[in-house]
Formats: C-alpha cells, sequence, structure tokens
C-alpha cells in the first residue's frame, strides 16, 4: 500500500524530533486527524480564492443589541448588510479568555457564553468562509492546562515552556517590554515560565510531541464545526531555544508545514495564513516553497499605505511595491490597512529611516494616536506599533495637519488596497469609520482598545441610515468599490502586477487577468492638490476601448490627459 502522506508526515516529524519514534507519533497525529496513512493529496499549486473574496475581521462582540448574544447579532448584520459584500469572516477569538481581549484563551474548545454558542459559529459558517484564530504560541494563565502544570499532573505538566534565570537570553525577540520569564509555584516548588506576550500568557512547549498532538485534535474539531481558515496566531515565536532570538527557527517553519499537510488531507479548501508581524524578508519566508502557509498577511502595507497618504509622497510605498515577488499559485498575500491590533512599525525595518518613521509617529500622535513599544537585545524600548482608528490616522498631513481631505483620503486608502495583488480584509471598524475610541482605552487600560469599540445594533443602523454621517459615507462608498472589484477578473487576488512610474504624488499599478482578456491600470493621487496625468505615461493600447470603472469616465482620446482631484481613483480598464 502507497503510504504517501505518512512517509512525508514522518519526514517532517524527524526535523523537529529528531530523537523520537516518529513513525508512532505519525500514526498518533494521523489517528487524532482522522486520516489514513494513503490520503490522496490535494491538487497542488490550488487556488482557494478569486476575485470576489472579500474578508471582514471583527470581534464576536463588535456589533450589541441588548438581551441577544453577540454571535447572533452579527450574524444578523452580516446578513442584512454585508451579504453580497463579503465572503468571508474572520471572528477574532471567540473562546473563554483571561486577557488580551481574546487571546489568552482558557477553553480552546469552547465558545464565550457571552458570546454565544458553537451552533451560533456553525451559523455564520453556513453562509460565509469562516475564518478562526488558532491561538497556538500562548494559552491563559488561568486555564485548566496551566492549573496541571502547577499541579504537576496531566494533560499539562510539560505542555508550557520553562526556562531558567541563568540563561543567557539576551538575543530573544520580543514585541513587548515585559519580563520574559515569570516564576510560578508549583507543588514540587518554584518554576519559570516564557511569556513572549505577557506573564497571563504563556507559552506552549512544543518541544512535547503531546502538544502538537493536542492542536491536532483543536483543529479536527474547528474543521468540523464550520472553520476553513486557520489564522495562526504569534507563530513566529513558536520553537525556543535560549541562546537564539528565538523567532523564525526552523522548528517552527516545519511545524507550520506538518499542520498544512494535515489541515489539506483533512480539507483540501482549508486555508493557513500566517500572522508574523516582522520585517517584510522575514514575513516573505512563511510561504516557504508554497508549502507553508496559503497566505501571510501584508503587514508592511498599512504603515506605509498611511505614510505615503499623510506624506503626498508615494516613493516608498512604489518601491516596496516593486521588490514584492509575485505569489507562487496557490499562496496569495491577504492586504488590510487596519485590524484588531495597530499598525506595526516592525514592518518598515528597512523600508522608512528613522526620522521618517519618528516624523510618521508624532503625525500619528497630533491626530489622537498611541504608541506601544518592545524591548530590544541591547534593552532600549523601540516603537513597536502606532494604536489609532485609521479613520483618525488619515484625518491630515504631516506638513498642514488636520484638514477637509479626511474622507477621500481614506477611501483612496482602501481603493489601493482593493486593487493590489493579493486578497483585501476590511478590519469592521474602518468598513463603519469607526474613530478613535479614547474613552474605552481610558476604562480598560489597554492602548489597543482605542481600536475595539463595540457599536449597539439600532445606533449603527441609525447611523448608516442617515446620508450625512461621514460613516455611512465610507460604509456604502466601500460597499459599491467592492461590488465593482469583485466582478473584475483583473483583480484575482494571482493575476498579473506590474508597479507604474507616474512621479512622487501619483501610485499607479497595471493588473491583468490570469486569461490575458482584461487589464485595468489602477492609478491613485495620493496627494491633496490636483494631478495631470498624460495617457501617454500610461500606455493605454489605442485599438481597445478603455471606462473607469469607479465614475465611468470614457476616454475617447488617448493623446489626451486625465485630471485627478486630491485622492481621487481610477481604475481604466479594456472591459466593462
Amino acid at each position: 500500500m502507497n503510504h504517501q502522506l505518512k512517509t512525508k508526515l514522518v519526514s517532517m516529524l524527524e526535523v523537529v524530533y529528531p530523537s523520537l519514534d516518529c513513525d508512532f507519533l505519525s500514526d498518533q497525529l494521523l489517528s487524532t486527524m482522522g486520516l489514513s496513512p494513503d490520503q490522496a493529496p490535494p491538487p497542488a499549486h490550488q487556488n482557494n480564492w478569486d476575485e470576489s473574496d472579500i474578508v471582514l475581521i471583527t470581534y464576536a462582540d463588535s456589533v450589541q443589541k441588548d438581551g441577544q448574544k453577540p454571535l447572533v447579532t452579527l450574524h444578523q448584520f452580516l446578513e442584512d448588510c454585508l451579504s453580497e459584500t463579503v465572503s468571508c469572516v474572520h471572528i477574532l477569538p471567540f473562546f473563554p479568555f483571561s486577557s488580551d481581549d481574546g487571546f489568552a484563551v482558557m477553553d480552546y474548545l469552547a465558545v464565550n457564553e457571552s458570546h454565544g454558542n458553537w451552533e451560533d459559529v456553525e451559523a455564520i459558517a453556513s453562509d460565509f468562509k469562516l475564518m478562526a484564530d488558532l491561538v497556538i504560541n500562548h494559552m491563559s494563565s488561568r486555564s485548566r492546562w496551566f492549573d496541571n502544570f502547577k499541579k504537576r499532573v496531566d494533560p499539562g505538566k510539560d505542555y508550557f515552556f520553562e526556562g531558567n534565570p541563568r540563561d543567557d537570553l539576551s538575543a530573544v525577540v520580543r514585541p513587548r517590554t515585559s519580563p520574559l520569564l515569570t516564576a510560578v509555584q508549583t507543588e514540587d516548588g518554584e518554576r519559570h515560565v516564557w511569556c513572549t506576550f505577557s506573564e497571563d500568557q504563556v507559552d506552549l512547549n512544543f518541544a512535547n510531541p503531546k502538544v502538537l498532538i493536542e492542536f491536532a485534535g483543536i483543529i479536527r474539531e474547528y474543521l468540523e464545526r464550520g472553520v476553513i481558515i486557520f489564522r495562526l496566531d504569534a507563530v513566529a515565536f513558536l520553537w525556543k531555544e535560549p541562546g537564539t532570538p528565538s523567532i523564525h527557527l526552523q522548528q517552527t517553519h516545519e511545524l507550520i508545514k506538518i499542520l498544512r499537510l494535515l489541515i489539506e488531507h483533512h480539507s483540501p479548501d482549508a486555508v493557513i495564513i500566517t500572522e508574523t508581524n516582522v520585517p517584510n524578508r522575514e514575513n516573505l519566508t512563511y510561504f516557504g516553497n508554497a508549502n507553508e502557509a496559503h497566505v501571510i498577511y501584508n503587514f508592511s502595507l498599512p504603515p506605509l499605505l498611511i505614510n505615503t497618504l499623510v506624506t503626498g509622497d508615494c516613493r516608498h510605498l512604489k518601491t516596496w511595491l516593486m521588490s514584492m515577488p509575485p505569489a507562487q499559485m496557490g499562496t496569495t498575500y491577504l492586504n488590510f490597512i487596519a485590524s484588531h491590533d495597530g499598525v506595526g512599525m516592525r514592518p518598515t525595518d528597512g523600508l522608512l529611516s528613522e526620522d521618517e518613521k519618528q516624523r510618521l509617529i508624532n503625525t500619528m500622535d497630533s491626530f489622537g494616536g498611541k504608541v506601544s513599544y518592545r524591548r530590544t537585545a541591547d534593552g532600549r524600548d523601540q516603537p513597536y506599533e502606532i494604536n489609532i482608528a485609521l479613520y483618525d490616522a488619515l484625518k491630515g498631513t504631516v506638513e498642514s495637519g488636520a484638514d477637509h481631505w479626511q474622507l477621500q483620503r481614506f477611501i483612496c486608502a482602501h481603493t489601493v488596497m482593493l486593487a493590489l495583488e493579493g486578497i483585501p480584509a476590511f478590519y469592521i471598524h474602518s468598513l463603519l469609520g469607526t474613530e478613535n475610541d479614547l474613552e474605552r482605552v481610558e476604562n480598560t487600560g489597554r492602548l489597543r482598545s482605542i481600536n475595539r469599540s463595540q457599536w449597539q445594533i439600532d445606533t449603527l443602523e441609525e447611523t448608516l441610515d442617515n446620508p450625512l454621517s461621514h460613516h455611512s459615507k465610507v460604509f456604502h462608498e466601500l460597499k459599491r468599490l467592492i461590488a465593482i472589484r469583485r466582478k473584475q477578473p483583473a483583480f484575482h487576488p494571482n493575476a498579473t502586477q506590474f508597479t507604474l512610474h507616474l512621479g512622487l504624488q501619483v501610485f499607479g499599478f497595471w493588473r491583468q487577468s490570469m486569461r490575458r482578456d482584461q487589464s485595468v491600470f489602477c492609478i491613485h493621487n495620493i496627494s491633496n492638490e490636483v494631478q495631470q496625468i498624460a495617457l501617454s505615461d500610461i500606455n493605454l493600447i489605442g485599438t481597445e476601448h478603455w471606462v473607469d470603472l469607479i465614475s465611468g469616465m470614457t476616454i475617447d482620446d488617448l493623446s489626451g490627459s486625465i485630471t485627478l482631484k486630491p485622492y481621487q481613483s481610477v481604475w481604466l480598464t479594456n472591459r466593462n
């Protein structure tokens, strides 16, 4: 019998666990996932997405209604307002938790009772592709596993990574300023557990293969509950070794390959997305050779695009875009400008100078933003992320401060994102134009709360029905642009992309469908001044009929020019 799956799995496991019986371990993993050793592989380089795919990122309780479970309210909002707009819903951790708005999970296999139940989750999964977080790096210090760790019993006794305060840990890369090791009293004395993010988020020990088997069981449960897209949270930190940076280690990459192998053999249409908020070159490594993540977050896009629009200069965005490799078939990018976290600054390393970073930080501070820090190996605190609502991040420019172009600048940012190679993802508070929630920051004491507002559904519906509200203007214009995008083959996430050179105030790129039957020239005025662009600089083909998908404007004279108002975008296509 051909045991192709098992043979491949064993070879991967031997990289991670060279001293263990990997043949036996592979049998345990396959049994846990309900797979046979000769399970047929999925088609190679298969794209489980197309131009119609749009992701919504939301907390389970971002939209609420008195007397109703938030997951039910969210489903109602999705059905009533977004059923023709988004194809995929990423519900941020909806499990019982002790801190970090869900990312300190207490029980991976339960739904937070205050949000709803598994039936509510499955109902959303029946209408939309469901993305869920696999919070794989760490677990709550109030979980049953960690209680068992302190009691020195299974399951949990050896599930958490321990460190020695005498070890040299100076090389460890972390996104926080809190101590790395936390002292814990256990039944057999004091132990020091590794906490990459906080003392309430204790890192799991994947050197113990029982932890991997546990997560195989968790993954299978999620698949059977309707989850089809897995976001591997903070996965870059998964494997730790004192004396190393303990980020991006080879064992981490191999574990991602193992998880992908198991997931895609169980469900060939399932997708893995890695969440690695790191410099661009490091981020790209998570594609592997099209055998790790199907999709990676385009973490450099948010800070670069915001910087472009507040400076009126696209040179850095253009340089970055030209350096980005086209994703292989079966892989692509997840494009986003805002998320539940802040605007990461590490992804700008090597892309913006230190002075440019500081100027961006100062500008965001003037627009009501906050800054979170991380501690470097030499003990310095460096800016890690800017905490700000995207609508307020784009309220003005570096030179002039707040101005009257906020709405247009905000729409321009999303028009750029919608057209780029990859899958667009909208954070719910960007889709709604939500502003800085400083009251929530004060109440929680956490800077990230600035962009984690909660809407009462009645208030939200009333606001969206008010044509004078900027929330309504944002929501309806973004829905209109999304509807246009979803019909264009040239906007397939893997369609060809080339950068155009139209000066520093105009950012442009060209997309061509994989069948080469549609071209779209995406041209954006990223400044607060009118821009004139000669059509000869765009190289439109004279035998084609050209129209702007956004405005309906037709191009009759290719020897002429087009005029773009401040922050205006055009999508010029030869097919409508």
